[in-house]
């Protein structure tokens, strides 16, 4: 049986008066890709939020299988989430715009480096060897993501669904276990979508990283998705696989507000999906 990755248990965030996420329970397994779902502000990027350490909870615990074994992340500090194979992108592209792709995703490598101050400045025989596996591992994850037409290019000047994938080329190069995908098609057409679909099942298939998403493109969900989670108003509505969720009863009146609609929401994985 699979093993979970990362466990959250009773999950509340309140933002004075708002309770964005409210009793949130889930658990993600190793080798899947675990979608959250749901209308705007059901509480699907506060989640992502919490699991980065944005968030601190109100009430509940997140438990993660890192390095040294099961540990609680919430009681980890943010900036050491990314040392604990737990990597990010986010619905806006955070890139460095005046920089080029290649030295964007030497960046994402240096969150793994072990060389320590003195070691840099001088330039020492780690740091030569930590250098080289950096550029290594950067010009893996732009062949794996077919970015060689890009390497040098300044990332201001791409395309939006090419920095789509920088960003995400960037999350790779820090050698996750978990890979968070913000929205992965916000913002991409058909076509760059179908591309997204196929470039996150090869992450999941070939490089077996575990993927937790979020998407409102239920085409995208059905496509990749092992299971999803849907959620409304910062509460768990169902889990299951894509088909069972798209199914459910609360779900259906969730993103289209009348049972009596089911048939609009119920489509095959190979057809066009359901924006909310």
């Amino acid at each position: 049986m699979t093993s979970t990755l990362l466990s959250a248990k009773n999950l509340s965030v309140r933002f004075g008066g708002l309770l964005a996420v409210n009793d949130v329970s889930f658990d993600v397994r190793q080798s899947e890709v675990f979608t959250l779902i749901g209308p705007n502000g059901a509480g699907k990027t506060t989640v992502f939020n919490l699991i980065s350490r944005l968030y601190t909870p109100t009430s509940g615990t997140i438990d993660y299988l890192g390095p040294q074994g099961m540990l609680c992340l919430t009681e980890q500090a943010p900036q050491d989430v990314a040392g604990l194979g737990i990597a990010r992108t986010f619905q806006n592209i955070e890139l460095f715009e005046h920089a080029t792709v290649l030295h964007n995703l030497l960046i994402g490598c240096h969150t793994q480096r072990k060389t320590g101050f003195w070691q840099d400045l001088l330039f020492t025989r780690k740091t030569r060897a930590a250098e080289l596996r950096a550029r290594e591992k950067a010009e893996e994850v732009i062949e794996f993501l077919d970015l060689q037409h890009h390497r040098d290019a300044l990332v201001a000047g791409l395309p939006y669904g090419v920095r789509k994938v920088v960003e995400m080329a960037r999350a790779l190069c820090t050698e996750p276990k978990l890979l968070l995908l913000d929205e992965p098609s916000s913002g991409l057409n058909v076509e760059e979508t179908e591309d997204m679909a196929f470039w996150i099942a090869d992450i999941k298939n070939d490089l077996g990283i575990t993927v937790l998403m979020v998407e409102h493109d239920m085409t995208l969900v059905s496509k990749v998705s092992d299971r999803v989670l849907a959620m409304s108003e910062g509460r768990v509505l169902a889990t299951g696989t894509p088909r069972e969720v798209q199914s459910d009863p609360g779900v259906i009146e969730a993103y289209l507000g009348s049972i009596e609609d089911v048939s609009s929401l119920h489509r095959p994985a190979s057809g066009q999906g359901a924006r909310p």
